[in-house]
């Protein structure tokens, strides 16, 4: 979640902001950043490309984490929590990525890693991340192997 603060505040924007608003946002932090405006100078055009990377990462997870898009993409969670076993997973920095037998791969936020060991030790981790991960944790769809 620290680094979700940290986009949003990249940003200036809260947890309430729409997908149109982040957009405009979005377009608006580029112009001002963009590093076409920096030819000629080394030092600012070097900065601008890594505030350009910054807003590009922070824009993109932020709409993968954005309400809409969360309500758009839930049945589609929804039926594969309920239905696909976790064929894979792995914890990194917090986020716990899940591989599913549809192909889905979904990251979990925020996932304290004492939840992550008892899932590894767990007889089945996709029964305990049934009970204890995957209505209980930030989360967004990563991508589409099918």
């Amino acid at each position: 979640m620290k680094k979700i603060v940290e986009y949003r505040k990249l940003l200036n924007v809260d947890k309430t902001v729409t997908l149109k608003e982040l957009k405009t946002i979005y377009r608006n932090a580029m112009k001002e950043s963009h590093p076409d405006k920096f030819s000629g100078d080394d030092a600012g055009l070097k900065a601008a490309e890594e505030q350009s990377k910054s807003i590009i990462e922070a824009y993109h997870q932020l709409v993968s984490i954005n309400p809409e898009t969360i309500a758009q993409l839930k049945p589609e969670f929804t039926a594969t929590v309920a239905t696909a076993t976790i064929t894979d997973y792995k914890f990194v920095d917090g986020r716990l990525i899940i591989d599913f037998s549809n192909g889905s791969i979904y990251e979990f936020i925020s996932v304290p890693k004492a939840t992550y060991v008892k899932m590894v030790n767990a007889e089945s981790p996709t029964r305990f991340a049934k009970r204890h991960i995957f209505n209980a944790f930030p989360w967004r769809k990563t991508t589409n192997q099918e």
